[in-house]
């Protein structure tokens, strides 16, 4: 098994080259006993590969006691204040006895809005470097994201705010229409019904006096049944367009005028996401190298007798709801481009600090991706998609513009994800 990849470096500094593992463990056996030889395993043997994905809490993060990652920053810390102050916000309208739950620890909220005060002080010292380090492995916990089954790498995508043209009311370019919430779309927490159900719900309607499942794409854009309910928001036009919109969870319309009109998530059909990616991918419809949202567009754009299929493969369907400030996220606080990422809300801890390292892509004159390149920052679990499920998934916020769509676009590396908060 490979070395824990922050340890290389310490153990060829600390042991010839020629001992190896089992040659290790005979020596501290024999100089301290047993006890400290499981220590030993634990230090410096391999890591097992996880035999399933993390289902709860308890198994999305560990606690990092050794070989920590170097908390190096690739932006300015204004954005990361700005960010900050917004979680803040976010917390203050909390209980603060309110738990919080990091890995195999608990902390309240009182705790997680104390660590972040401390952490927004900090930054406003501008620490170099070596002092940001040092503060925060003296000071704070560090918790490692369990990633995905088998290696424990955390794949990263990116998401956008989007701009569309858009029109208030129907003509015949713009005939496809975003929805607001319907009124009987209902919301059941089955928690309420035994513990067995804990974090489990259902969006359905009733039928009379039986449940039913919510209607399903297909049924809403096909067989237009919210139609003549006056619940459209704005019209777009390309039933693409509104696939997009609804797959990033926010975006701008710009409307005749020139005026802009901001919608955001507001609720989803409870039907379970779908990648239309990987069912194009499945069908043979495009290569897994070539996949990305721009090439998705392309050819549904190619190939429209194929595009109701394609997008009805999802079932999942997204309601909207006018912003004044937005894009918000599922903390209900405005996004901060490269500092916002979305995590699975079952297992991670909402508003928690984070730190990522993956790659960004470098851009040419002409806004076309030329290599890419490693980076790392702290960032904010500020938000949560219907496709980021696991302790191995992670999407981070690019913001608006361009560039921003073509690294959103094209995101889809491996990396890492640590949690950090302030020890008691």
């Amino acid at each position: 098994m490979p070395l824990h990849p922050y340890q290389n470096n310490a153990q060829k500094a600390i042991f010839p080259l020629h001992l190896n593992a089992k040659t290790l463990l005979r020596i501290f056996m024999h100089i301290t006993g047993y006890v400290l030889v499981l220590g030993a395993v634990t230090f410096w043997g391999c890591h097992p590969t996880l035999k399933k994905a993390a289902r709860h809490p308890g198994e999305a993060l560990t606690r990092v006691k050794f070989f920590y990652p170097h908390f190096q920053d690739d932006m300015n810390f204004d954005s990361l204040i700005s960010a900050i102050n917004k979680n803040i916000e976010y917390l203050k309208r909390l209980p603060l006895e309110r738990p919080f739950r990091y890995g195999p620890d608990t902390f309240t909220c009182r705790e997680v809005l104390e660590s972040q005060k401390a952490f927004r002080r900090l930054l406003e010292q501008e620490p170099d470097i070596a002092r940001l380090n040092r503060i925060i492995q003296e000071n704070y916990y560090i918790y490692r994201a369990a990633g995905r089954a088998g290696n424990n790498k955390v794949l990263f995508t990116g998401y956008f705010e989007p701009v569309f043209e858009a029109r208030l009311t129907p003509d015949e370019t713009f005939q496809y229409p975003i929805y607001g919430k319907p009124d009987d779309l209902v919301y059941i927490d089955l928690s309420l019904f035994g513990a067995r159900f804990q974090g489990q719900r259902l969006m359905a309607r009733m039928e009379g006096d039986t449940v039913r499942p919510y209607y399903s794409r297909s049924q809403i854009d096909h067989d237009r049944v919210l139609e003549g309910r006056d619940l459209e928001l704005a019209w777009l036009k390309d039933p693409v367009d509104v696939a997009f919109l609804q797959i990033q969870g926010s975006g701008r319309l710009r409307l005749a005028d020139g005026g802009i009109l901001s919608v955001g998530y507001a609720a989803s059909n409870g039907h379970p996401y779908r990648s239309i990616g990987r069912y194009m991918i499945k069908n043979g419809l495009m290569d897994r190298e070539t996949m990305s949202m721009q090439a998705i567009r392309q050819y549904l754009r190619n190939h429209p007798e194929q595009r109701n299929e394609i997008l009805n493969h999802n079932p999942s369907y997204v309601f909207f709801r006018v912003l004044e400030n937005g894009p918000l996220g599922n903390i209900g606080v405005p996004l901060t481009p490269g500092r916002s990422i979305a995590l699975d809300a079952a297992l991670f801890p909402k508003g928690a600090l984070a730190f990522i390292s993956c790659v960004k892509p470098a851009l040419d004159p002409e806004g076309e991706i030329t290599r890419w390149e490693p980076f790392s920052r702290l960032v904010i679990n500020q938000d949560t998609g219907g496709a980021i499920k696991g302790a191995g998934r992670a999407d981070l916020f690019w913001g608006n513009g361009p560039e921003a769509e073509m690294a959103a676009g094209h995101l889809k590396h491996e990396g890492e994800l640590f949690i950090l908060i302030r020890k008691p």
